[in-house]
């Protein structure tokens, strides 16, 4: 396996580079990222199937990673039970050293071949659920422990990596392989690799709540009421939708009702 991660930039003595000649570099690097996403649509459309598949049964998604990508998951894990009103511990994550120690970079966690697989049993893990392996390099050996795994237990398995031909790409059954090439900082994979998985993470959950019948048109009609700004952009977004015209009667038809959907079903309801 060429690991193009790895290759050296094509970037030479930053150090002498002026800080307009150094951000300007950054940048153009950052344009290939979606490119090199968007050759990899197919893969991520049929991971996207399969996880939704596995959701719409009673199954659960597990992000599983080290580094930044795993932290990346973590990132996208938290926000969806507020965006989309979804039950914690529908979308989970595994990571190196745990999710709890976010803020540290224990990176030397990502040698451990065998915890991948051990927190994923903690878990209760089933063949109702389905894995994805997050490894810019490919071959992250708390990846693949866990990765092989569930292949020998009959779980479903996905991947997200950055060179092609890995070992981890071979022990997923759909694995992703955005290959960003050479990073502008050699081996620094927190830039392009950190930025295709964060797309990545973005593209797979949003499709899939959409596909949950979790958004209708373009709302998030399922948020949850945590705060002020989204009380009033849930109260507006009701008004639009329901035709209603007085602020204060929406606001107390969301508040009771708990959310945009449940006050529009009331609504049919009464009509």
């Amino acid at each position: 396996m060429i690991r193009i991660t790895e290759q050296p930039s094509k970037y030479r003595h930053l150090e002498t580079l002026r800080i307009d000649e150094i951000t300007a570099s950054i940048n153009k690097e950052d344009k290939t990222v979606a490119l090199a996403i968007e050759k990899a649509l197919p893969q991520v459309n049929a991971l996207i199937t399969s996880i939704v598949a596995k959701l719409k049964t009673g199954g659960r998604m597990f992000y599983l990673g080290a580094g930044s990508g795993g932290r990346l998951s973590v990132l996208d894990a938290i926000e969806l039970p507020t965006t989309y009103g979804v039950e914690k511990g529908l979308v989970n994550v595994i990571l190196a050293g745990g999710a709890e120690h976010l803020i540290e970079a224990l990176e030397e966690k990502e040698d451990d071949a065998a915890e991948g697989w051990v927190k994923l049993q903690e878990a209760s893990i089933s063949n109702k659920d389905i894995v994805i392996g997050i490894s810019a390099s490919g071959s992250t050996p708390f990846v693949l422990g866990a990765l092989k795994g569930c292949r020998e237990n009959g779980i479903t398995t996905g991947c997200i990596v950055s060179n092609p031909g890995s070992v981890i790409a071979k022990h997923a059954d759909l694995p992703v392989e955005v290959v960003t090439g050479p990073e502008f900082i050699t081996g620094s994979t927190r830039m392009k690799c950190g930025t295709a998985q964060k797309m990545l993470c973005d593209m797979i959950s949003t499709t899939t709540m959409i596909q949950l019948g979790r958004v209708e048109d373009n709302s998030m009609v399922n948020v949850k009421l945590i705060n002020n700004k989204i009380i009033d952009r849930s109260v507006k977004m009701l008004m639009e939708k329901s035709g209603m015209t007085d602020y204060d009667e929406a606001k107390k038809l969301l508040m009771a009702a708990g959310s945009v959907k449940n006050s529009l079903n009331n609504l049919l309801s009464i009509k």
